[in-house]
């Protein structure tokens, strides 16, 4: 991933996902969509754990790995921690996907049944499949709230008990979330990372509120700009605008890393093979034989147009006009190639077609 600029679009753990696509090479910038807001009734929330503790429920529904951690350390600063898993350990406890099974085998606990779509319509299918009249359910929710699950098991008569433990609130920096979404639309930007839903949501809106959306789209789907989402449920957002995001087999943050990296891994194995060794263009830079490039943005203007010729003939009327200002003397372009040859580092790299213009020289 050497060279490529990866924009991550989530608060929650995303030192650590920077951490472990800058290893590779990356380089990250940071733009969160949304804000994770703790529960704004926390003495509700802790009135409802004792509660719990007391009577525990017939069934537990976590919506959410962060959900169930956040719950689990609020208790702990009133002394309930040790109390509220050992309630625990009677319930049924359903996870909505593997994130949530995830924190609940890190307190210690066993997920009795998960759903492996990562949705509360599995949950409530399920459960309602089974039975829940009469049953006593407790409820954690996610940051959009219940999904209608609240109701809906009302309505087949169970006792419900919600729990809100956080909320997403506005971007912390509307201004840069912006920022990120017009670089990303005019190619500044090579990869977008969504941990959330609800953060791919925002981050889209975002980009239609920018007038941008239609762009990203189509580069997209042209595969200039690759979009990864750590599992189903995050993609979506994406799939109903018609991007197809690289996803994990499982929705963790290393599977996802992972997944990545195989896919430039990949973009590697089919880069343009040049005389100088496999050339890929990034954003803001270009790799060669695995070396970054020192390139000023007009060298890589310079190049990126070689690059699309495929090893043709381009007449040096069309380097002058990728350079910047208007200026029409064959010189200029002459020094645009010769500083493009020293950062290459390989004269062999462009070949001077006498009388034509310039070309890549392909390797064999």
């Amino acid at each position: 991933m050497a060279g490529c600029t990866v924009l991550l679009t989530g608060e929650r753990r995303a030192s650590e996902l920077a951490a472990a696509l800058s290893r590779r090479g990356a380089n990250i910038r940071h733009a969160p969509a949304l804000t994770m807001i703790p529960s704004p009734d926390d003495e509700a929330l802790i009135a409802r754990t004792r509660e719990l503790i007391a009577a525990p429920p017939d069934v537990l529904v976590v919506s959410t790995g962060i959900g169930f951690r956040a719950w689990v350390e609020a208790a702990d600063v009133h002394g309930l921690a040790e109390r509220l898993i050992v309630a625990l350990g009677g319930v049924r406890l359903i996870a909505r996907g593997p994130k949530a099974r995830g924190a609940l085998q890190a307190a210690g606990l066993h997920a009795d049944w998960v759903a492996e779509s990562e949705t509360s319509a599995e949950v409530a299918e399920v459960l309602l499949s089974e039975g829940v009249d009469g049953s006593r359910i407790a409820l954690q929710h996610h940051g959009a709230g219940a999904d209608g699950l609240d109701e809906v098991f009302r309505a087949a008569g169970a006792e419900v008990m919600a729990l809100e433990v956080y909320r997403w609130g506005p971007p912390p920096d509307p201004a840069l979330l912006q920022e990120s979404v017009l670089d990303a639309a005019d190619g500044r930007i090579d990869a977008v990372v969504f941990t959330s839903a609800p953060g791919a949501e925002a981050w889209l809106s975002a980009a239609e509120c920018a007038g941008v959306a239609d762009l990203l789209v189509d580069r997209a789907q042209r595969g200039l700009l690759v979009t990864a989402a750590v599992g189903p449920v995050t993609a979506k957002p994406l799939q109903r605008r018609g991007i197809d995001p690289l996803q994990p087999e499982r929705s963790r943050l290393g599977a996802l890393v992972r997944v990545m990296i195989a896919h430039y891994e990949q973009a590697g194995a089919v880069a343009l093979r040049t005389a100088a060794g496999a050339l890929q263009l990034r954003a803001r830079m270009a790799v060669l034989d695995g070396r970054v490039l020192a390139l000023s943005p007009s060298g890589l203007l310079v190049l990126r147009l070689l690059a699309q010729a495929q090893g043709d003939v381009v007449p040096r009327a069309d380097i002058l006009q990728a350079l910047p200002g208007d200026s029409q003397d064959p010189h200029a372009a002459e020094v645009a190639i010769a500083r493009l040859r020293e950062a290459a580092g390989e004269r062999g790299l462009v070949r001077t077609v006498v009388k034509r213009g310039y070309r890549l020289v392909l390797a064999e």
